[in-house]
């Protein structure tokens, strides 16, 4: 596998930014004058930061440092700047589509689902801290990360059938996120949810009183990523990514998990785990706080 710095080829950017701390990516969008709308570009923007990470995840790389001693990625922290989350597609852009062909409104959809995508599969556990509004597109976001932190004001709404269209893009990712009843409910009324129900139903994870307690809250659920053995992080998302996906039989599923137990069990943080559990010492992963 080639060797690179963990610095190197990072992509220019002007709508979105990406800051590197250790094994954690912060990565925020910065289309702050227009509530973080998802334009074409900020869309392209993403996607690009989102590879980089992935190229250079533990999850991607299968090993904890770059050939420079540098930590490989292992969470991702995605917020909005400004007073909202993200409000959605560009209105913009949406309005253009009138004039567009059906090939060129399927390309848009296309650079939608990419984004969505290469976020809900990421290597890295994905965190998301959402202030204001995370309408349309933006809710899309949200049923794409891992763990989702909200405040007082955070309001979500499946919100297209407000403009006559459909959440047809962000449906599968919200689907998964919230199961059938309540995605539907959602899609059907298109209204905005407050935090209390979002956190009921399990649109986000986690309340705190305002943004300004975003960073302990962000910071707890790193800490408990940290401490998790940084290869078991990747696999389990990429287990319940089989999962989704499974048309098997259900005795073929029952071996296919038997074989990637032992394959885990038997892996050098598998047993790295296992023996740092047994003589009562930190885990080697531990050690890169």
């Amino acid at each position: 596998m080639i060797k690179f710095s963990i610095e190197e080829l990072l992509p220019e950017t002007g709508l979105c930014s990406l800051s590197i701390e250790g094994p954690i990516a912060y990565l925020t969008l910065q289309r702050e004058d227009v509530f973080n709308a998802l334009s074409p570009e900020l869309i392209g923007e993403l996607c690009d930061l989102l590879d980089w990470c992935t190229e250079r995840s533990v999850g991607e790389r299968g090993e904890l440092n770059d050939g420079n001693g540098a930590p490989y990625l292992r969470v991702i922290v995605m917020r909005g700047a400004g007073k909202h989350f993200c409000a959605g597609a560009d209105i913009g852009w949406m309005q253009a589509s009138g004039a567009q062909t059906a090939e060129q409104n399927r390309a848009d959809a296309a650079r939608l689902d990419r984004l969505f995508n290469t976020l809900w599969s990421h290597p890295c556990f994905t965190i998301g801290a959402v202030q204001g509004v995370a309408l349309g597109g933006g809710a899309g976001l949200v049923a794409c990360l891992d763990h989702v932190i909200g405040e007082e004001k955070t309001r979500i709404a499946l919100s297209e059938g407000k403009l006559g269209i459909l959440p047809a893009v962000i449906g599968p990712y919200v689907y998964r996120r919230l199961g059938s009843a309540q995605t539907r409910r959602l899609a059907m009324l298109a209204s905005r949810i407050a935090v209390d129900e979002a956190l009921r139903i399990g649109m986000i994870d986690q309340c705190v009183d305002s943004h300004d307690d975003f960073s302990d809250a962000i910071q707890g659920i790193v800490s408990e990523v940290l401490s998790t053995g940084p290869m078991a992080v990747s696999e389990a998302k990429k287990l319940i990514l089989t999962f989704d996906r499974w048309q098997g039989s259900d005795e073929e599923l029952r071996q296919w998990t038997l074989d990637k137990t032992s394959q885990m069990r038997g892996s050098e943080e598998g047993q790295e785990g296992l023996s740092s559990f047994i003589e009562r010492r930190p885990a080697a992963w531990k050690n890169e706080d």
